[in-house]
C-alpha cells in the first residue's frame, strides 16, 4: 500500500506536467490558427483594396471615355452643322451663279438684238452689195427700193405707171449701177405705150453706156422690133444683121436670124 501510495505520488507531477504541456500546445495552435486568420483578413482586405483601386480606375477611365465621346459626338455636331452651313451657302452660290447665268444670257441676247437692230437700221441707210442681170455693183438702200418697186410695176402690167417710175428712176440715179438694166425696162415700157421713138432711144442709151451687158443682145432685138413697128424695114434689116454680127452666140441673135428670113 506504501508503494502504491507512493507511486501515486510520483505520477501526478508527471501528470501535472503532461497536463501543461497539453495546454501550452493547445496554446500554441490557437495562436498559429489566430495568426493564420489575420493574415487572410489583411490578403482579403489588401485584395479588397486592390479591387476597388481597380473599380476607381475602370470608373475614372469610362468617364474619360464617357466626356471623350461626348466631345466627340459634340464636335461631330459642330462638323454636321458646318457642313450643312457649307451645303447652304454652296446652295446659294449655285443658284446665284445659275442667276448670274440667266442674267448673261439675257444680257448677251439684248445684246444680239439690238446689235441686230442697229445693223437693220444701218443696212437701211448704208450702201449695200447688190447683183442684177449678172452685173454686181454696190448701191444705197433707196435706190435699191425704188429699182425694185418700178419692176414690180412693170411686172403687174401696168406699163405707163412703170414707163413714168423707170423714168423717175433714171433721173434721180444717173450713175446707178441699176441704170443699163433700168434703161433696158424703160424701153420694154414704152414699147408696150407704143412709143417706139423713145423706146429706140433708151436701148441704144443702154448699148452706148454698157455694149456687154447682159440685156445687149436683147436691146438690139427690141430696137429692130420697135422699127419694124414703124414700117422702117431697112433700119430693122440693119438692126438684125448687126445683133448677128455683134452677139452671134446669143439667144436673140437665133431671133434675129429667124426675122431676118421674115423680113426678105
Amino acid at each position: 500500500m506504501r508503494v502504491l501510495h507512493h507511486s501515486t505520488r510520483l505520477l501526478r507531477p508527471c501528470a501535472a506536467a503532461a497536463l501543461a504541456a497539453l495546454w501550452l500546445g493547445a496554446g500554441s495552435v490557437a495562436n498559429a490558427a489566430l495568426f493564420e486568420d489575420d493574415e487572410a483578413r489583411r490578403a482579403i482586405l489588401e485584395l479588397r483594396g486592390r479591387v476597388e483601386a481597380q473599380r476607381v480606375t475602370a470608373d475614372r477611365t469610362l468617364d474619360e471615355h464617357r466626356q471623350e465621346i461626348a466631345q466627340l459626338r459634340r464636335s461631330l455636331l459642330e462638323l454636321q452643322g458646318q457642313i450643312e452651313s457649307l451645303r447652304g451657302e454652296l446652295a446659294r452660290q449655285t443658284g446665284q451663279n445659275e442667276q448670274l447665268t440667266r442674267e448673261l444670257a439675257e444680257m448677251q441676247r439684248r445684246q444680239r438684238d439690238l446689235a441686230q437692230g442697229v445693223q437693220e437700221r444701218l443696212s437701211k441707210f448704208e450702201p449695200a452689195k447688190v447683183q442684177v442681170d449678172g452685173r454686181e455693183f454696190i448701191a444705197d438702200p433707196a435706190e435699191s427700193r425704188e429699182f425694185e418697186a418700178a419692176l414690180a410695176i412693170f411686172r403687174k402690167g401696168d406699163f405707163p405707171a412703170a414707163q413714168s417710175a423707170f423714168g423717175d428712176f433714171i433721173r434721180r440715179y444717173p450713175q446707178s449701177g441699176f441704170r443699163p438694166t433700168a434703161l433696158f425696162w424703160l424701153g420694154n415700157a414704152q414699147y408696150a405705150n407704143r412709143d417706139y421713138r423713145g423706146a429706140i432711144g433708151n436701148f441704144r442709151a443702154l448699148l452706148t453706156a454698157s455694149p456687154d451687158h447682159p440685156r445687149a443682145p436683147e436691146a438690139l432685138l427690141s430696137i429692130a422690133n420697135c422699127q419694124i413697128e414703124l414700117k422702117d424695114t431697112p433700119n430693122a434689116r440693119r438692126t438684125l444683121d448687126e445683133l448677128v454680127k455683134t452677139y452671134p452666140q446669143s439667144e436673140a441673135a437665133g431671133a434675129a436670124k429667124e426675122r431676118i428670113s421674115k423680113l426678105r
